[in-house]
């Protein structure tokens, strides 16, 4: 592509080189795509119809100089007020959510396959270790991307392979063995967006005793974490410690700036009670911040995304 064309020139070329499959437009609103509920709009969005859109996409972006960010549910993700000059781009189409039964226990998902629904086909073939996904409002590619977990359980104990494509058009597909994921991350797939994966179950138990963990999983997370919109949770956990006990034993539930709040049920979440904005959001973590860092000597690292930008810009 020339870059001597304009930039509407060069949304319209890219537009024409998609397949009829894939949506694309200009100036959408972030907010309502994620489920904190704040922020601005993304100057370029697109969700691709098959894999050959999403690597035209993916090339047409970066020819153009312009950043490029992948959102799923957008569960973990705090959007800037002035939103996104880049390409957003969004795994929501039919082609990316397909979940299919595999031979030996396993499962195959769309990187776009929502992580509740991977819970409930699970459960309805009465495979087992999947009920953690249950209280994840996440995608799966979103879900890999940053090794989400919940309940004592990570997605990566999961995975038997993922198949994924780098930001330079490279395709890959690799067995569990190769990742070396942490404590919400994955640096092997840094740059690259999760196309699919296989997982495979721990055991198999009849439904009922599926269901019964469920619930069990619901009724503790009803106790533990607030509703509302919220990102989940805002710090990692330092070493041995958790963040929300942290929060809590300093006094520091229901603090407030503007429309962001501390959650009086859980210290590590931030809800937005209605009008809250990205600035008030980075205000009371930077308040929070502080008070941790005075008073226990913690450096608190959100584990929140922040689009667009790095948190030592800001912090």
């Amino acid at each position: 592509m020339l870059k001597a064309i304009s930039d509407t020139e060069w949304w319209d070329e890219l537009k024409g080189m998609l397949s009829n499959h894939s949506l694309l437009e200009l100036d959408v609103s972030l907010a309502k795509m994620t489920t904190f509920g704040v922020g601005g709009k993304a100057r370029y969005y697109i969700e691709p119809g098959s894999v050959n859109d999403l690597r035209i996409a993916i090339e047409g972006a970066r020819d153009r100089g312009k950043p490029i960010f992948f959102i799923g549910r957008g569960s973990n993700l705090l959007v800037p007020d002035e939103g996104f000059n880049g390409m957003i781009v969004r795994l929501n189409r039919k082609y990316w959510r397909g979940i299919s039964s595999e031979a030996d226990g396993r499962i195959y998902a769309g990187g776009g396959a929502r992580l509740k629904e991977i819970c409930r086909v699970a459960c309805k073939l009465g495979l087992s270790g999947f009920e953690f996904l249950e209280g994840i409002p996440g995608t799966l590619g979103g879900g890999l991307a940053m090794n989400a977990g919940a309940m004592g359980s990570r997605i990566f104990d999961l995975i038997e392979e993922v198949e994924f494509i780098r930001y330079d058009g490279e395709l890959k597909k690799e067995r569990r063995d190769w990742f070396q994921v942490g404590y919400r991350e994955c640096r092997e797939l840094e740059n690259s967006v999760v196309l699919s994966a296989i997982l495979r179950a721990d055991t198999e138990e009849v439904e009922r005793t599926i269901k019964e963990k469920l619930e069990h999983f619901a009724r503790e997370r009803k106790k533990s974490q607030p509703g509302g919109r919220n990102a989940g949770c805002i710090f990692k956990n330092p070493a041995g410690e958790y963040t929300g006990q942290i929060i809590d034993e300093l006094g520091l539930k229901g603090r407030r700036v503007g429309g962001a709040e501390i959650s009086n049920l859980h210290g590590n979440f931030i809800v937005n009670r209605g009008n809250a904005t990205c600035a008030d959001v980075i205000a009371l973590i930077k308040d929070v911040r502080e008070e941790v860092r005075r008073n226990r000597g913690i450096d608190l690292r959100p584990e929140v995304l922040l689009l667009g930008r790095d948190w030592d810009e800001v912090l």
